[in-house]
């Protein structure tokens, strides 16, 4: 890959990545203000401005590490990326083990809104018909779509301090969970692994392409 075609990829992934991203984030802490915890809104992380979010390794060192491995060398896998967590004070909230599932699943819940957004954006490029603007605007569409995707995929599965960790977290009896909660250490070394071995593109590349196709149908592209 020359650099002009490294530089359009990225041009292409970096709005997507960044409010994909970002916004996640943010709906943790717009949430999390409606069930009673301000901690994020007094730290002004209840925004849709992505510099209040971007960690510099999670939002755009390692996005763009893996484009330059998927596509020099052919050993990226799926596009993710985190940005700064926002704080949620758990006992801040007005019912901490019922609400925080709420809070989890808002992250998920977003990328999953901003997925059918940048459908949208495709169907409107179509509509266009072809010109400078159409090409570019449905390839970021597309990208949109698959990073908002996998990042909600990811974010479901049941590891600990995923969000889709905290669900099930929320939904166990107290003493369930609290132990549940105790395997949290393990969590960031056995995505690790996941991601070195594969295992991650085995477990989500069936739901992701599912998830693609169902958006596919219901907009018609």
């Amino acid at each position: 890959m020359d650099v002009s075609s490294l530089v359009q990829t990225i041009a292409i992934y970096a709005l997507p990545v960044l409010f994909a991203i970002t916004l996640h984030e943010a709906a943790h802490g717009y949430v999390a203000r409606h069930f009673g915890d301000m901690t994020a809104f007094a730290q002004g992380r209840i925004s849709l401005n992505p510099a209040r979010h971007i960690d510099l390794v999670g939002t755009i060192l390692v996005p763009i590490g893996i484009l330059l491995l998927s596509k020099f060398a052919g050993a990226g896998g799926f596009l993710f990326g985190w940005a700064k967590p926002v704080p949620v004070n758990y006992s801040a909230l007005k019912h901490p083990k019922r609400d925080m599932m709420w809070v989890a699943a808002a992250g998920p819940a977003s990328n999953l809104v901003m997925a059918l957004g940048w459908a949208m954006l495709y169907k409107l490029a179509e509509a266009i018909g072809p010109g400078d603007y159409a090409a570019p605007l449905k390839l970021m569409s597309v990208a949109g779509i698959e990073v908002n995707v996998v990042l909600m995929l990811l974010n479901l599965l049941p590891i600990l301090p995923l969000d889709g960790g905290r669900i099930v977290a929320s939904l166990l009896p107290a003493r369930m969970s609290w132990q549940y909660s105790r395997l949290e250490p393990l969590g960031f070394p056995i995505l690790l692994v996941l991601m070195a071995t594969g295992y991650m593109g085995v477990i989500l590349g069936p739901m992701v392409r599912t998830s693609f196709a169902v958006i596919g149908k219901v907009f018609r592209f």
